[in-house]
């Protein structure tokens, strides 16, 4: 906490203990002034006097405040704005009212075209006066200026300018609060992640009112609900290795913290948000530790923590299908007991997205964002079994390969499209898919087969602005968001088959997720992903050329090939193991300095000789088939369109293709169907991608 926020904090424990001994004698309460606009005032609520978030502060605050709503509906800060807060009745009432604390927040309506464009430089100036004005009426009173509420995508004026003014004066409201040394209250966060609380975009629910009460009473009392650890604790955890090691968590605003960690102890003081860290220097893998955190009434105990290296396994149903389902998992689960230093953590989702409707209590956790729950567990039968196939033996092979503990986070979702993982701000800043996450439901972007899912489970909603796994940011904000403080060591990412419908769209977005998320964590971690395998869906072979190419665009990234393993009526091949082992050499190539082939060939030219079509190739001293049989996958596409199959045949690191009597070639195609049998590998018995090559030059000797 700032040296100015903390005096100010203790003044008005001093000045509230005051009031407390003047309560006792004269039975005065301590008056809380809510100043703000119309979503002070409780515009939309059917009983605003009951419903309105300074209406539930007051039950909040008990009988020893006097809570007084001061909100004027359409009201800006700015006084040359359409509706100036200072020409209204409620601010005269407000400052005649001499509040002993005063909640401001304004700035939404500022949004509006005719204001912020015209009068923004007033801004801060036009905010002092406010505050100022309640000094002088009352020259102890304290002052918490508010980040605005959300304003979301569906808000008429979204795009046209008031998606980017809002930000701006986030900033702006920032910066006030420093200058002019008044708290910081952030009514933005917990009502970000919450669009089915705003039927309007603009405007809360009864219940969005009531985040609103809860937050500010949590600043104004700094009673944050005590002490405790982030989710991502626990015992049996595997902290990075070779990085700053944070433990963090909440409790109430300025406790005293002490968390003792290999022998080491530190002191941490709760800040005025209720956040807490302690940071203790890197650490190699070896040992086995505990954690302690004392506060003055409670003691948490971790234990059985590993140092390690920790991964993110995400995606949609490949990712989340189970040890168990895998080709031999059973035996695998029955001996996973014995992969000592791997610990797994399965963030599970309280309800499959199959074809049934949910109940009422599933729809409201899943509004609350309490889809998703887990904790890490030594890896044994039971913790392996429904655990991510891909990741298991994946973290199997590091373990085994760089003999370091290994920590798995698994957050998939079956049937998720790409939307849903992203941050919020992400998609509502890109031009190109910020419409995606206005009613989604009917939305051409997201494949109807997702929609039709999320309109079977949502059959009994009541809300039309339900929540659901498969919309867009869901589970941004309901999974990845509990981990990005975490440190970790990289990213699988298995997922696409939902978005195989747009494969451009799928182009533009997978990079912006990457960014993002590493973003998020702080730092260029590698991303390691699985192409689509082979089935009979027409867009598929497209889809795995993007792919393939999008991987030299994304630095610190790698695919692996899984159309060998694919199956032409099923989208969820049994053969884990062999993808995952792809995965893992990408991993110890790239990530861990090892010297292994971890790439299949890949096409890089094909030049006409004749009437031979030479195709070379890179990633390969020797070109094979896998099943030691004849080339199969080639086709040559002709200057009319046309497709044909032909005869490929091997030599050394090339291929060559006889070409068809009197034919114009112009492409050149391998593993072009949907479902493949395309056979072409390097010596290290990898496979070659989907691709299409051009021919790029012809020589006519």
């Amino acid at each position: 906490m700032r040296t100015e926020k903390r005096i100010l904090f203790l003044f008005i424990v001093g000045l509230l203990a005051a009031f407390q001994t003047s309560l006792n004698a004269q039975q005065t309460a301590v008056k809380v002034a809510c100043i703000g606009d119309s979503v002070t005032a409780g515009y939309l609520l059917a009983n605003p006097s009951t419903e309105s978030y300074p209406s539930q502060l007051q039950v909040l605050m008990g009988g020893k405040f006097e809570v007084k709503n001061f909100g004027h509906s359409g009201a800006t800060l700015l006084k040359k704005g359409s509706k100036p807060y200072d020409k209204t009745q409620e601010c005269k009432d407000a400052i005649s009212y001499q509040p002993d604390i005063a909640i401001i927040h304004l700035g939404l309506n500022d949004t509006d075209p005719r204001n912020w464009p015209n009068y923004k430089d007033d801004f801060n100036a036009d905010y002092f006066w406010l505050i100022d004005t309640l000094r002088k009426q009352n020259p102890k009173v304290q002052i918490y200026i508010c980040r605005m509420t959300p304003i979301f995508n569906e808000h008429p004026r979204f795009k046209s300018g008031t998606r980017d003014w809002f930000w701006q004066i986030q900033e702006h409201i920032s910066e006030i609060a420093k200058v002019n040394n008044v708290y910081l209250i952030d009514l933005h966060e917990k009502l970000y992640v919450r669009p089915d609380l705003f039927p309007d975009a603009l405007h809360p629910t009864k219940e969005g009112a009531k985040i609103l009460a809860e937050t500010v009473y949590s600043n104004v009392t700094q009673d944050f609900g005590g002490l405790k650890l982030a989710p991502v604790f626990s015992d049996n955890m595997v902290l990075q290795r070779n990085q700053p090691i944070g433990i963090y968590g909440t409790a109430n605003g300025g406790e005293k913290l002490e968390v003792i960690f290999d022998n080491q102890k530190l002191k941490a003081v709760a800040n005025e948000y209720g956040k807490w860290k302690a940071v203790f220097p890197a650490m190699k893998s070896g040992g086995t530790y505990q954690i302690t955190v004392s506060a003055s009434n409670k003691n948490i105990i971790l234990k059985n923590i590993l140092i390690g290296d920790v991964w993110f396994c995400s995606g949609q149903s490949n990712m989340l299908f189970p040890l168990i389902k895998s080709e031999n998992g059973f035996s695998e689960v029955k001996k996973a007991g014995d992969n000592t230093n791997l610990r797994l953590f399965n963030f599970e989702a309280i309800q499959d997205t199959d074809e049934k409707a949910w109940d009422a209590a599933t729809l409201e956790k899943t509004n609350q964002l309490k889809y998703f729950s887990g904790e890490w567990k030594i890896c044994d039968s039971i913790s392996a079994k429904n655990f991510s196939a891909i990741a298991y033996y994946f973290g199997q092979n590091i373990v085994r390969e760089e003999n370091v503990p290994i920590g798995l986070i698994q957050v998939a979702v079956g049937g998720s499209p790409i939307e849903s993982w992203f941050p919020r701000y992400v998609l509502e800043h890109d031009d190109k898919v910020v419409d995606v996450l206005t009613n989604w439901r009917k939305s051409d972007f997201i494949q109807p087969w997702v929609r039709s899912r999320a309109d079977e489970n949502l059959k009994n909603a009541v809300n039309p602005k339900q929540r659901h796994p498969y919309d867009p940011c869901y589970n941004y904000e309901a999974g990845v968001s509990h981990f990005t403080a975490f440190p970790i060591k990289g990213f699988l990412w298995y997922q696409g088959e939902s978005n195989a419908h747009n494969v451009e769209l799928y182009e533009h977005l997978i990079p912006e997720l990457v960014e993002s998320w590493r973003k998020a964590w702080g730092t260029s971690l590698p991303f390691y992903f699985v192409q689509l395998s082979g089935i009979d869906r027409p867009s598929w072979p497209s889809f795995r050329d993007m792919q393939n190419k999008i991987q030299k665009k994304i630095p610190n990234s790698g695919m692996a090939v899984s159309m060998d393993y694919g199956n032409p009526e099923n989208v969820h091949p049994i053969q884990k193991k062999q993808i995952a082992d792809r995965l893992s050499l990408l991993a110890l190539r790239n990530t861990y300095g090892k010297a292994v082939k971890a790439n299949g060939p890949e096409a890089v030219k094909a030049i006409k000789k004749g009437d031979v079509i030479e195709v070379s190739f890179s990633n390969a001293k020797q070109l094979l088939t896998a099943d030691k049989k004849d080339l199969i996958g080639f086709e040559l596409v002709t200057d009319k369109g046309i497709r044909m199959e032909c005869k490929a045949e091997i030599s050394g690191s090339e291929v060559r293709i006889k070409i068809p009597d009197n034919e114009n070639i112009k492409e050149v195609l391998y593993a072009w169907k949907p479902y493949t049998t395309a056979n072409l590998v390097n010596e290290a018995n990898l496979p070659c991608s989907t691709f299409k090559l051009e021919l790029s030059s012809i020589n006519k000797n």
